[in-house]
């Protein structure tokens, strides 16, 4: 990283950071879903808990089979807990985990679809293009705008969603009881991540596609791995605890030096500008 020209780098950060916040296409997305995610789903997992009760007795075998399936060493954390309150620990703060990774990966991912697509749709491609930033450093501006803005989001939606499932959850438990270990490694290292993954595939299939739709479509794929992962979990394959979440974040982290290697031995400004 020596030698790099960080006030250029900063100054096309600046410059892109001022294009999301000022684009309905870029901002409804990264509103809407971490609202969704993070402050109506534990709200539901809530009310389903202190008002469903008669509800989740009428659902108790199955009930049963699905914390049967569940690992020892997690029942043992929620010895003592009625099946009101079971339930929502189940739903809220393990079951949940993976859908939380989604908001810092769909971030990530949104504002990187829009890194060169977005500046050809705008017309201005052919000015950052011929700017004297060399390839890494023009790579490293627009990831870095992306990874940015995901980890301002996670941060703020983790605090937010820590707050409502603390309060809602408090008629259950009559407690704080949120954060747990395996959230706080997820939201400082596997989060992160995944973000850096999201952006760095997106941005590659933004210098290569034409239009915002087509690299924000197929940089979705991501995604699909914690949902397998989430299924997982119910089915009993994986536990989502910190020695999963440590090892995930390794793997993640090792590919997405990967990528951003062969995003910087890939680019190529001269078929930027053919494609014009």
């Amino acid at each position: 990283m020596n030698g790099m020209n960080w006030r250029g780098i900063r100054a096309v950060m600046r410059k892109d950071l001022k294009v999301v916040t000022r684009s309905k296409m870029i901002m409804l997305p990264m509103i809407i879903l971490p609202v969704i995610l993070l402050v109506i789903f534990p709200l539901l997992f809530g009310l389903a808990a202190i008002f469903g009760g008669d509800m989740l007795a009428g659902e108790m075998d199955d009930f049963r089979q699905m914390m049967g399936m569940m690992p020892p060493q997690l029942l043992e954390q929620w010895q003592g807990l009625d099946m009101n309150a079971l339930f929502f620990q189940l739903m809220a703060v393990y079951a949940f985990a993976p859908m939380f990774l989604i908001v810092p990966m769909m971030v990530a991912s949104v504002i990187a679809a829009d890194s060169f697509v977005g500046e050809r749709e705008r017309k201005t491609l052919e000015a950052l293009l011929y700017t004297p930033l060399t390839n890494r450093e023009l790579l490293a501006a627009k990831m870095l705008t992306a990874l940015l803005a995901a980890l301002v989001v996670e941060l703020l939606g983790f605090v937010l969603y820590a707050v409502v499932v603390n309060a809602v959850g408090w008629p259950l438990m009559g407690r704080i009881f949120f954060p747990n270990v395996t959230w706080i490694i997820m939201v400082v290292w596997l989060g992160p991540a995944v973000a850096a993954l999201g952006l760095g595939l997106t941005v590659l299939i933004s210098s290569r596609v034409s239009t915002f739709q087509e690299a924000y479509q197929l940089g979705g794929i991501v995604v699909l791995p914690i949902v397998a992962l989430m299924i997982g979990q119910f089915a009993g394959v994986v536990y989502f605890g910190p020695g999963l979440v440590l090892g995930l974040g390794l793997v993640v982290w090792i590919i997405d030096a990967v990528i951003v290697w062969f995003g910087v031995q890939t680019f190529d400004r001269d078929a930027l500008l053919a494609r014009l």
